[in-house]
């Protein structure tokens, strides 16, 4: 009787930790380079906003970005001479889609910037992944602005490679 128990606790675990089928084909999508198009706010306006902890709107415009989900690893690049330009590294995760919502949870945490270990590595975004197709990928991150909510969503194209 208790090896069945162990074997049927044993199942229930193996299945509720495997990846998710939708998760491995969103890896299988996001796998590439994407160009980060334009960044748009749900408020008019203009905002002081520090992406990542790392830059502003403008230098992320146009930035190039590369996923390698076998290791959920990547990079971005800013090539932009009023920036502070070069490779940032990151880890990422792409986490089973919110049933309430219907929209994925993307993780994203800074490691390297700029050749260098980011000095608070501890920091990680939580963003939703709210569209993710062939050629086209959108992150919104929600924050407050005096106490509202403020969504910033990031718009991406895939670079034929």
């Amino acid at each position: 009787m208790k090896k069945i128990l162990f074997l049927m606790v044993f199942a229930v675990i193996a299945v509720s930790c495997n990846t998710p089928k939708t998760v491995i084909q969103s890896k299988k999508v996001i796998k590439g380079y994407w160009s980060l198009d334009n960044i748009s706010y749900s408020e008019a306006g203009t905002f002081n906003v520090t992406i990542f902890n790392d830059t502003s709107k403008e230098c992320l415009e146009g930035s190039s970005w590369r996923f390698i989900p076998n290791n959920n690893s990547g990079l971005y690049t800013i090539d932009n001479s009023n920036c502070p330009s070069g490779d940032r590294n990151f880890i990422f995760t792409i986490q089973q889609m919110d049933a309430e919502s219907g929209l994925y949870d993307f993780l994203l945490k800074p490691t390297m910037k700029l050749g260098k270990p980011d000095k608070d590595n501890s920091v990680g975004f939580r963003l939703r992944l709210t569209q993710l197709g062939e050629t086209n990928m959108q992150w919104q991150q929600t924050v407050n602005l005096e106490g509202k909510p403020f969504t910033i969503s990031m718009n991406f194209s895939k670079i034929n490679e």
